[in-house]
């Protein structure tokens, strides 16, 4: 009996031990073993009507931001940040894509999606798409969106949407290379997509 607990409290100390190796070395984007792209393989719509799959966050870095067009506040203020960063590095937009996926496609349809992105910026791309395929792209994505009633005693009516409020970095590959957070300081944000330029 006592050799069996201690081969028990042996295997939980190694499960400990890879635990805290893990938490204190995560992987790191580009890393061996970590080269696949971030996200899953989709087909939806962009804002001019016209197919947009993965392969549209290959070939060069993108910025990639989810939210919807009836926020009141983060989104708005993100995509006017978006392309304040893109206008700074790189005004000649040879370098950089950027894209905002709606987390709400039963309101954000193209058209809606289009006339709500070229308020703000001609520099990023709205993409909408059919409800079941972004909830797959959500979940591929690990962005964080739920609907919430704005009374709940009616949870059949209005709306808004609690999601992720980061701005997600891909390589020219499509992998993870970061985010930048909401609020984040302005020359910080603007260093994170210089490096990403840079690497490519």
């Amino acid at each position: 009996m006592k050799s069996i607990r201690i081969a028990a409290w042996i295997g939980v100390l190694l499960v400990a031990a890879v635990l805290g190796y893990l938490t204190l070395n995560p992987p790191q984007p580009g890393a061996a073993g970590n080269e696949a792209a971030f996200g899953v393989p989709f087909s939806l719509v962009s804002q001019d009507g016209k197919p947009i799959t993965e392969q549209a966050l290959r070939g060069k870095p993108s910025v990639l931001f989810f939210g919807f067009t009836h926020c009141p506040e983060v989104c708005p203020t993100t995509l006017f940040e978006m392309d304040g960063w893109l206008k700074k590095v790189d005004p000649e937009r040879s370098k950089l894509q950027a894209y905002f996926v709606t987390v709400d496609p039963e309101r954000d349809t193209p058209d809606v999606m289009k006339q709500y992105v070229s308020n703000v910026s001609d520099r990023i791309v709205g993409i909408s798409g059919p409800p079941e395929k972004i909830a797959d792209v959500i979940k591929g994505y690990r962005v964080y969106a739920k609907k919430v009633p704005l009374d709940p005693a009616k949870p059949d009516g209005d709306y808004t949407m609690d999601h992720t409020a980061s701005v997600f970095l891909l390589d020219s590959a499509g992998r993870f290379a970061g985010t930048i957070a909401y609020g984040e300081n302005p020359d910080t944000a603007i260093k994170k997509l210089e490096n990403l330029i840079s690497k490519g």
